[in-house]
């Protein structure tokens, strides 16, 4: 016994001495999965001028994909949808895990009831911790309501119970503080090199984010119910500075 004890210590010294001149591997992202809010039959928050959240989500992933492979050479660039087309909430966050994606981008527009409110806020898994963090997942969540046979996919999630939110207090991910960080990047751009309003960074129970595995922001590039911000969310030159 004290042979076999001997024997493991001197193994442990080895490992531990070995291990001190191991280059530390750099984190490289090869893969990012960019998700257009919305689509097809789920038309998202709709502004005064007519303008579909679905649309400008889709616009402005195109362009961070485009921006992300001109200027970032070697990183591969997937996306959840390329046309108006409407896709399942589960099957965005599959994507990305089957194809091992290194980070997750969902990009949406967000919607107050007063038409004052302006401006970008990024979210990341998480509990609320206002009813208004409450409400925004809800808006967001509802499009669960739209299929037979989402519930069921959800495990019982009901996007207008408060109490279904719970859920995912039990399910905190082992991304989320890389996640907090890149939201953290992500609002500290639109607010310097855009100049938008920056609300910050958030936490709440958004299906999309829910069963990726891997760092997952959602991004609310601005508000269509405030006249102004939409005017700038539709143009080119909006879309072009938000992606």
């Amino acid at each position: 016994m004290r042979n076999i004890g001997i024997t493991a210590l001197c193994v442990a010294i080895t490992l531990l001495n070995s291990s001190s001149t191991l280059p530390v591997r750099e984190y490289k992202v090869n893969t990012i999965v960019i998700d257009a809010g919305h689509g097809g039959k789920d038309p998202g928050t709709i502004g005064k001028a007519n303008n579909k959240e679905k649309d400008i989500a889709l616009s402005i992933s195109l362009k961070v994909g485009e921006y992300i492979q001109k200027n970032i050479p070697g990183v591969k660039v997937l996306y959840t949808r390329k046309d108006d087309r409407y896709v399942i909430w589960d099957e965005r966050a599959n994507l990305a895990n089957r194809n091992k994606a290194d980070v997750f981008i969902s990009i949406h527009v967000n919607a107050s009831p007063s038409p004052q409110v302006y401006g970008t806020e990024t979210w990341v898994m998480g509990l609320h911790k206002s009813e208004s963090n409450l409400a925004v997942a809800k808006r967001e969540n509802s499009v669960i309501l739209l299929d037979e046979n989402s519930k069921e996919r959800a495990e019982g999630f009901d996007p207008n119970s408060p109490e279904s939110y719970i859920l995912f207090s039990l399910t905190q991910s082992a991304y989320t503080e890389s996640s907090l960080k890149l939201a953290a990047k992500i609002q500290e751009q639109f607010e310097k090199r855009v100049g938008r309003k920056n609300h910050g960074v958030k936490q709440a129970g958004f299906l999309v984010l829910w069963k990726t595995a891997m760092p997952s922001v959602l991004v609310e590039v601005g508000f269509l119910s405030n006249e102004k911000e939409e005017q700038f969310l539709a143009s080119e030159k909006g879309q072009d500075l938000l992606a």
